[in-house]
């Protein structure tokens, strides 16, 4: 039995994969290294990353910029807590790049290891305010069908996927879901954005506008299939949220640190969230860290708050020094390499190019914004039917042409077939990016031949 024999059979008897199941792998892309937009396996074979590792590798494999930043911060000292009374100067370089490139009303970060702990804290950040607030019966929190926030038990309870609630349930009480804009579209509403914006009014209306803390969105709804909200549905969102005195979380754990061509993704519809939960981005998935960006309204809340009325939150690894430290430089490296920008720039070729597709029978909506598309699979386009099951083909025949996709498995739900989701590096060369539109053609010729 050689090495790679040896090790998979090793792997097997070892490890639980994230969303396992065995017969999902046993084949496994059996990653070696990386280099810029490219991952290579074991084999020596090369695949385009079409997905930016999992969303979070927006400046690219292998800067080793990144890896001497770890180096230095371990060799100086590799943990120091971050609980009252100690700090650390990475988190503090951080926190201040963070607040100076977000939202106008940003404030303050406090910092996590994840996504879904992010998101998690975010639904702590909104019941502390009301509680210091004197408001403690606010404490539900609105979040949309098909949205991705985590799986930790009150992300998971947010998350608006069916599958992820299945064998986990039940759900932590006080989690409400509505519908979201795309809904709207394919009923052939006009307004699809203030459609869905009143469908969150009348939750909080349904609820109970003193029982609900916070209204939790993607601002482009990344797992759930790349859809990007109609121009109108955030300012209304927050137009309600104002009326009724409950707090936007806004979910930028996947649009956060440039991937829609902003640093952050609401700016796209002039809006501000009370918080931000972010992720991926930050490091470029070098090491694991997230955090929560309070507004000035909620940071005041907390810095006002008595002393029997302190934030009691707290996680280990918060504003873990080595994590930060790599923040610091891959967020420099975004900003001199104004891959912000590039995003911007670069993703809307791709999606002009992605927009050619739409004359294979099989394809339905071509969606983006940023380097950040979704290309939608239907079995017919006058009914829009979806192609179940379509797309795991076409990411085995992408695959063996070199491109790695992620595929949004879809429902029966005529708005979300299988869908092709794509957020490769912001540094993927154009000649690359090219290549991509060129390769899911070919892949989707084949799967349906």
């Amino acid at each position: 039995m050689d090495g790679r024999t040896q090790l998979l059979e090793t792997d097997r008897q070892f490890l639980v994969h994230p969303l396992h199941h065995p017969d999902d792998h046993k084949t496994p892309l059996f990653i070696d290294y990386g280099r810029g937009a490219m991952l290579y396996d074991v084999d020596g074979r090369s695949v385009i990353d079409g997905l930016s590792g999992l969303w979070n590798v927006n400046i690219g494999h292998g800067r080793g910029e990144l890896a001497d930043a770890a180096a230095t911060q371990m060799r100086k000292i590799g943990f120091a807590s971050a609980y009252v009374g100690q700090t650390n100067e990475p988190s503090i370089r951080l926190g201040e790049f963070i607040v100076r490139h977000a939202y106008a009303n940003s404030s303050a970060v406090y910092f996590t290891t994840a996504g879904a702990e992010s998101n998690e804290s975010s639904f702590k950040f909104a019941r502390y305010y009301w509680k210091v607030n004197d408001k403690p019966d606010k404490v539900k929190i609105i979040s949309r069908w098909h949205a991705y926030h985590g799986v930790t038990m009150a992300a998971m309870s947010a998350t608006g996927m069916a599958i992820y609630h299945k064998m986990f349930g039940p759900l932590v009480p006080g989690f409400v879901q509505v519908a979201p804009p795309y809904a709207y579209r394919w009923q052939g509403n006009e307004e699809p954005g203030i459609a869905a914006a009143e469908a969150v009014e009348k939750a909080i209306l349904a609820e109970g506008p003193d029982t609900v803390a916070a209204v939790i969105a993607e601002p482009v709804m990344g797992a759930g299939g790349v859809i990007v909200p109609p121009a109108t549905y955030f300012p209304k969102l927050r137009e309600i949220c104002d009326k009724y005195d409950v707090l936007m979380i806004a979910d930028e754990v996947i649009t956060g640190f440039g991937r829609t061509g902003r640093w952050f993704a609401l700016g796209h519809w002039g809006v501000e969230p009370d918080l931000v939960s972010f992720a991926k981005g930050v490091t470029s998935g070098y090491l694991p860290l997230g955090g929560v960006i309070a507004s000035k309204r909620v940071h005041d809340a907390i810095n006002s708050a008595p002393a029997d009325r302190k934030f009691m939150h707290a996680a280990t690894y918060s504003a873990h020094p080595v994590c930060c430290a790599v923040g610091v430089v891959n967020c420099g490296i975004i900003e001199k390499d104004g891959l912000v920008e590039r995003a911007k720039v670069e993703g809307a070729k791709l999606l002009a190019n992605l927009e050619e597709l739409r004359n294979l029978p099989n394809v339905g909506d071509v969606r983006g914004i940023g380097m950040m598309c979704g290309v939608e699979l239907v079995t017919d386009k006058s009914s829009k039917a979806p192609a179940i099951g379509l797309g795991p083909r076409v990411a085995r025949e992408a695959m063996g042409r070199g491109l790695l996709l992620r595929i949004r498995a879809g429902s029966a739900d005529p708005a979300i077939g299988d869908t092709i989701c794509l957020a490769p590096p912001l540094m993927t060369p154009s000649e690359t990016l090219e290549k991509i539109p060129q390769i899911i053609r070919e892949s989707l010729i084949a799967a349906t031949a």
